[in-house]
């Protein structure tokens, strides 16, 4: 790593250090016909300065930043035409990150399967995805627990073909040329797993009719 890298993250543990170096070269060995080490190590640490404030994980903060960066140098593939499966790319946008938007990623995942591409983000994160969200979808056989709130970025929303916000307002990002589309719907905060099932099947009846309107065939019932 280069070394204003690790001047700006010189309070890590030994662990943590090591697990960023491993992370790196993961991500070198994934991305190198695209981007180089130094651009590849920037969005590596971005990406861990994201979640090194608010996280009560520390240790799990290299593998945060890892997967957080996989997603943001793929979306920036997309944008620079170095990427092009041409598959539809959706993103799920609100507030924290921790319900609405993971209960549609996990939705659309579930799905679509391989044939088209999701994310999801959140204007002002979270630190957990909301319990209550978690054994709602479990009741589906979705599984949402390794999910993590994490903010969006400019690339990210500019490599998606349809950006949907659920409450986050002014602060969503626009990019001219990008569908957008707002789903009014009750924010799960706070609610029992019996009053996030009808707002849970709202965003599954949701997902389906965006999956139809993109032509992306359902992998799973």
């Amino acid at each position: 790593m280069t070394e204003l890298a690790w001047h700006r993250h010189e309070d890590l543990s030994i662990d943590q250090q090591l697990a960023l170096r491993t992370a790196a070269a993961r991500l070198t060995d994934e991305f190198s016909d695209i981007y180089g080490p130094e651009t590849i190590e920037r969005f590596l640490h971005t990406s861990y300065d994201q979640f090194a404030t608010g996280s009560t994980v520390p240790n799990f903060l290299p593998l945060l930043a890892e997967r957080f960066a996989r997603q943001r140098l793929s979306a920036l593939a997309r944008v620079e035409g170095h990427h092009d499966d041409g598959k539809p790319v959706v993103l799920f946008l609100c507030v924290h990150n921790a319900g609405r938007s993971q209960i549609a990623l996990g939705f659309f995942q579930h799905l679509a399967g391989d044939n088209a591409v999701a994310w999801s983000g959140g204007s002002e994160p979270g630190i957990d995805v909301n319990p209550a969200a978690i054994a709602a979808m479990a009741e589906r056989d979705i599984d949402i627990a390794g999910e993590y709130p994490k903010p969006w970025t400019d690339e990210i929303v500019r490599a998606a073909d349809v950006v949907v916000t659920m409450g986050c307002g002014d602060a969503c990002p626009i990019f001219p040329g990008t569908r957008y589309e707002n789903w009014d719907l009750d924010d799960p905060a706070g609610l029992d797993v019996a009053d996030v099932r009808p707002i849970r099947d709202e965003i599954e009846r949701r997902v389906r009719v965006l999956l139809d309107e993109l032509a992306v065939p359902v992998s799973r019932g």
